[in-house]
């Protein structure tokens, strides 16, 4: 295994340490495609409220010139080169986050007006605040989609690889962005979505979801993908089940569509929000261990205050272990809608009641 690989980073822990280091060293963040680098630059602006988030997108510049431009003296006699403002570089007085995406599809042009400002903070007589950060994406170059950056601009910069989240790290982004049951479901029994090429060197075909460079998919499974799955299982109201597969075989691949259409079979005998809302004690609570954690993460994904209480009340009824599931779900650092589940009475009489796992947050509930 390559040392790539062995100390390959997390997407927040990638964060981290640009926010550490990212002042003073030029991090080049390589990762797969569709895994969220791009979230990267949001991250860092939360952690620095006061720098000016900068994005460029590297694939949209062809050369030097998309980057600076000839300002001429008043007479026309003499000029300077001016970088655009799209570099921040006019901010002399006002630190910025620099993301420059795709580095390496950028044309060879591009990439050297680059260098300097990746490894001086300066160009063309223009510096950036003493604490902007900057730093730059690409993708693996074993995925062999012609990202290339020569050996004196990696000399400029200092290249972290960022490994793919697995499939609980993927349920806890899902769930405090409110995907599906059903998707959420799939991530859960389905691991091996979060695999890489890397894992299969001498068989494209043994994991049919994923992107393979050796293969002839054209549609695959990533985390960006599953993003757009999201977003189409909840237009089923508005589409019939054929338009529904058509949209998830184009966006992750025929594998993962219809692998993915029997947890959306299963979800559709699941009880609904409002069955629950208005019978938390009568509700059906289903026998497969598969449907109950969909219940877990319909529950993280949409809990409101109208229904948190009941919810807590059918939730008792599930397995212990499930419980303990939705309950790691809320505590876990980020969770958005803690409060919601927290602030009630019930929650903090069902951490009493299991105070011997989550002592912790008995002085949350609503006592």
């Amino acid at each position: 295994m390559n040392a790539q690989k062995i100390y390959a980073q997390s997407i927040n822990e990638i964060a981290e340490l640009i926010f550490t280091v990212g002042s003073k060293i030029t991090v080049l963040v390589s990762g797969h495609m569709g895994t969220g680098k791009s979230s990267i630059l949001p991250i860092l602006a939360t952690m620095l409220p006061n720098h000016i988030p900068v994005y460029l997108d590297g694939t949209t510049l062809t050369d030097s010139a998309d980057l600076f431009m000839v300002k001429y003296s008043e007479d026309g006699k003499t000029f300077k080169t001016v970088p655009l403002v799209e570099l921040g570089l006019h901010l002399p007085n006002q630190p910025i986050i620099l993301m420059i995406d795709e580095l390496g599809k950028c044309n060879r042009s591009v990439i050297l007006a680059f260098n300097r400002i990746m490894l001086e903070r300066k160009h063309s007589g223009y510096e950036l605040h003493e604490d902007s950060i900057v730093f730059a994406t690409t993708n693996l170059g074993s995925e062999g989609i012609g990202d290339i950056i020569a050996a004196h601009s990696r000399d400029r910069i200092t290249e972290v690889t960022m490994r793919k989240p697995d499939n609980m790290e993927a349920i806890e982004y899902g769930y405090n962005k409110g995907y599906e049951r059903s998707l959420l479901g799939w991530y859960k029994e389905t691991p091996q979505l979060f695999h890489s090429h890397e894992d299969y060197p001498d068989n494209p075909e043994e994991n049919p979801f994923i992107f393979h460079p050796q293969s002839t998919r054209t549609s695959f499974f990533t985390p960006r993908g599953g993003e757009r799955a999201d977003y189409i299982l909840k237009q089923r109201h508005l589409l019939s089940d054929s338009q529904i597969t058509a949209l998830l075989v184009g966006t992750i691949g025929k594998d993962a569509a219809l692998n993915l259409a029997s947890f959306i079979a299963l979800s559709d005998k699941l009880p609904t929000r409002e069955e629950i809302k208005a019978n938390p004690l009568t509700a059906i609570v289903p026998d497969s261990p598969s449907a109950q954690c969909m219940m877990v993460y319909q529950a993280l994904a949409t809990i409101e205050r109208d229904w948190a209480v009941p919810w807590i009340k059918y939730m008792d009824r599930l397995p212990k272990p499930v419980q303990a599931m939705f309950v790691n779900g809320v505590r876990k650092k980020g969770y958005t809608r803690r409060d919601i589940i927290a602030q009630t009475r019930e929650y903090g009489d069902w951490c009493v009641l299991n105070n011997y796992q989550f002592a912790a947050d008995v002085t949350k509930g609503g006592k």
